[in-house]
């Protein structure tokens, strides 16, 4: 993996905007409705150029495909795995267990109405193991391996990468075949690691995301041993699906803070990096351009970052339509530089723009215009630490 050793690299953490006649293309299909199947593969083809296009015009260095042909992460890693089938809704979802959502429970109905539910294609779904857990999706990973090769050819970037979902993303969903959750996790990661190994095969670093890793941070949620022995087991997972990939070929992102709202019960990045950094993944990326979190670079005062590490902290934020000062930019930039070496800084985006492919919570012309800003403010930070 590439590090700054002469100027700040910039990234992003995967998910990019779909333009709008592909999620009309993508909506048909998601709902179970006729769908023209090759024109939606030629479609998703151009979009994925364009994301690669764009990315390159606005001045990222580590640049992926945008997932551009995912609905979402629970929607595509169910479509590439056997053992499960989807079951028809039940009633209304249970009632969600986050403190913070209990205490502002009108505020986060409007917004998950929008935000979440309001970004799906389709209704959520679940599902249930009713079978043997077996990688299938070799066609569709293909198909996005060679459509972001064919999109790379003659741009010039650094590195690219591709986003593939943690094994435990299936994991809280009814179990009727292994005989304990354990096996059904262990069987998930053993079938997910054919596609991370796919990845790496085919010449790109993979970003491991771990949206659902968020639930361990959730602040008072757990006690401090309880939260210790579920981050702890959940490392030991991650590592285990990523059984002989090289660490330096390996990206980690898992979300935090990630949602607009007050999140006056988050944890600091103190309290959790030091379980990010024990995942066998030499970049760890996490979410800093929020309010609550702008400064989280003082964890680095007491943790010491282990030797060929790199951090991608998010110098934008994925939940706001303000476009980020290039000179905060730098300033955050230059912060997490000066604790823990300025090659060993990266600088990215704190989620995705759409890791439900139909969000708009931040408009398509503004997700460029803070891309823009990031290299603008990536420049800056080089400036003030190289001195040219």
């Amino acid at each position: 993996m590439k590090r700054s050793e002469n100027r700040i690299l910039t990234t992003h953490t995967g998910s990019l905007p779909r333009p709008d006649d592909l999620l009309d293309m993508m909506r048909e299909k998601e709902n179970g409705r006729p769908y023209d199947r090759e024109a939606l593969a030629a479609r998703i083809e151009i979009a994925v150029t364009e994301a690669v296009h764009r990315q390159v015009q606005c001045g990222v260095d580590v640049i992926n495909d945008g997932e551009q042909s995912k609905s979402g992460f629970a929607t595509y890693q169910a479509e590439r795995l056997s053992g499960f089938e989807a079951l028809q809704p039940e009633g209304p979802p249970p009632p969600s267990p986050w403190r913070e959502v209990q205490e502002f429970p009108e505020y986060y109905e409007r917004y998950f109405k929008v935000a979440m539910m309001g970004a799906a294609l389709a209704p959520a779904k679940t599902y249930v193991c009713r079978g043997p857990v077996k990688y299938t999706g070799q066609e569709q990973l293909q198909a996005d391996l060679e459509n972001f090769k064919a999109a790379l050819q003659g741009q010039t970037y650094v590195e690219a990468f591709v986003s593939s979902a943690n094994p435990a993303n299936l994991a809280n969903q009814r179990n009727e075949y292994y005989k304990s959750p354990e096996e059904l996790l262990t069987a998930l990661a053993d079938a997910m690691h054919e596609e991370y190994q796919a990845i790496i095969d085919a010449g790109f670093l993979i970003q491991m995301d771990d949206p659902a890793a968020a639930t361990l941070w959730q602040g008072d949620q757990l006690p401090p041993d309880e939260r210790k022995r579920h981050a702890e087991a959940r490392v030991e997972l991650i590592n285990y699906a990523l059984k002989g990939i090289p660490e330096d070929k390996i990206r980690y992102h898992t979300c935090f803070s990630i949602n607009q709202g007050p999140h006056i019960y988050d944890l600091h990045l103190r309290d959790y990096i030091g379980y990010l950094l024990a995942v066998n993944a030499q970049a760890v990326s996490f979410e800093v351009m929020n309010p609550r979190h702008m400064h989280d670079y003082h964890a680095f005062e007491s943790v010491k970052l282990p030797d060929g590490k790199i951090i991608i902290p998010g110098m934008v934020s994925h939940g706001a339509n303000w476009v980020e000062h290039p000179e905060l930019i730098a300033e955050l930039t230059v912060n997490y530089a000066r604790l823990v070496g300025r090659e060993n800084v990266m600088i990215g985006n704190d989620c995705g723009f759409a890791s439900q492919a139909g969000s708009r919570e931040v408009d398509l012309r503004v997700v460029w215009e803070k891309l823009k800003a990031l290299a603008e403010g990536a420049a800056i930070a080089s400036k003030k630490l190289w001195g040219s």
